[in-house]
């Protein structure tokens, strides 16, 4: 039988994964959550409305027992999405992020951008397809990502490399161009709409569109 994880048991470590505004919403989300088996790997550090939060890398959570995210409030089911979206599982990380991607909260905008700079071309796509107005200007994902990206310059320089790095490990085969590659297609727009929202031109950690793999 799986046992409900306490509010205690490494849940201060998930809370700083949220403005503190949502403490007592996630200290209800944590009570539905098993166990982990395996403790939560190194956060990644990123500013939201104003405040520092610490959104863990990996988390290795069984997922709530059929039924008990039932009884959490719209807003509570948001968050859990937002952590299961950072679980070892590929296929949980996509199952959740897809019911995150079209939020229009901003404490829910890193967990996707961290999910561009990730590995599986299917959650890239998913993306895509959950934020179809990301490149229209004045669209509400527009100034919602521009305004993230604008205020976290050295996180997103790490999800261009990063972005860059998978797709020449890994897509590339399938991609020879990195600008038909969805993860660039994602950082086009991104970058685009942070240049527009800081008022300042904004610089490329990525080859150009047009380039294809460097070789030595």
């Amino acid at each position: 039988m799986r046992h409900l994880r306490t509010t205690t048991e490494n849940g201060g470590a998930l809370a700083a994964a949220f403005p503190s505004r949502l403490a007592d919403e996630v200290h209800a989300v944590l009570t539905v959550m098993p166990k982990s088996r395996h403790p939560s790997m190194s956060p990644f550090l990123v500013r939201v409305s104003g405040e520092s939060v610490a959104i863990p890398y990996r988390i290795h959570h069984d997922e709530p027992p059929a039924g008990t995210e039932g009884s959490l409030t719209e807003n509570q089911r948001l968050i859990l999405h937002c952590l299961y979206s950072r679980h070892g599982d590929g296929r949980i990380r996509q199952r959740r992020l897809e019911r995150v991607v079209g939020s229009g909260e901003p404490w829910a905008a890193p967990f996707v951008v961290q999910l561009v700079g990730e590995y599986v071309l299917e959650i890239l796509e998913a993306i895509r397809r959950g934020l179809p107005d990301l490149a229209v200007p004045g669209s509400a994902p527009w100034l919602l990502y521009g305004d993230f990206v604008a205020r976290n310059p050295a996180f997103f320089r790490q999800t261009e490399r990063r972005v860059v790095s998978y797709w020449s490990c890994y897509h590339r085969h399938r991609y020879p161009v990195f600008g038909t590659y969805p993860g660039c297609l994602l950082l086009e727009s991104l970058r685009a709409a942070a240049a527009v929202r800081s008022g300042t031109s904004w610089p490329r950690h990525t080859p150009p569109p047009l380039a294809g793999p460097a070789r030595s």
